[in-house]
């Protein structure tokens, strides 16, 4: 997960948030995960303005979603075939940036936190419950931080997956005023995808 320089998105200057994935040699035969997702929000944080997705493999992809504000729709294209717009609601967000804002949120025990996201497909209101503040372990380092899982469950009420493809998504921010992800934990029909801070580069 990368901060990169911010650019400017048809007049807007905006942040620039980056994230790739990609499995190792001994899990590709199993698994394989080669994606990359970029998203652009305002410089205020208040909405996403383009979102691209370029993902390898069985089911490759190339998203790009534009959000147009003045019309309150998103539309998205996928190796250029486009979708019809859907409507939005102020405030919506990219599934990455999704990361991001909620650092910007008053994180506390058993807080609920609930955030509008967007792909281009559908316009889906994304609750998040604060579980717990636990003490975790990375590599011999301990960090104080807050449980937040994300309700995954209306991507399938909503028809974004289908039945029995819902992931289950786990993300430990710390407690100070950094907010810093250091742990996601993902669950999917192959088993569970961890991530963990390795560094933070200022």
């Amino acid at each position: 997960m990368d901060v990169l320089p911010m650019e400017t998105i048809d007049g807007v200057t905006a942040y620039h948030f980056a994230m790739i994935m990609k499995t190792s040699a001994t899990i590709d035969h199993i698994y394989k995960v080669r994606e990359r997702q970029d998203s652009y929000c305002d410089g205020d944080m208040t909405h996403s303005i383009l979102y691209k997705k370029v993902s390898e493999g069985e089911h490759p992809r190339n998203v790009i979603v534009n959000f147009y504000w003045e019309k309150l729709e998103a539309t998205r294209s996928n190796f250029g075939e486009k979708m019809a717009p859907v409507h939005i609601v102020p405030g919506t967000f990219d599934t990455v940036s999704l990361y991001y804002v909620i650092r910007l949120k008053d994180i506390k025990e058993n807080s609920l936190i609930e955030i509008p996201i967007s792909e281009g497909d559908n316009n889906i209101m994304v609750k998040a419950s604060v579980a717990r503040r636990e003490l975790i372990k990375i590599d011999e380092k301990m960090y104080d931080t807050f449980e937040v899982i994300p309700d995954m469950e209306m991507l399938e009420s909503q028809n974004v997956v289908k039945k029995g493809d819902v992931p289950q998504l786990r993300i430990w921010f710390t407690a100070d005023d950094k907010r810093i992800p250091v742990k996601i934990q993902s669950k999917v029909r192959v088993g569970y995808f961890i991530f963990e801070l390795i560094a933070v580069e200022l």
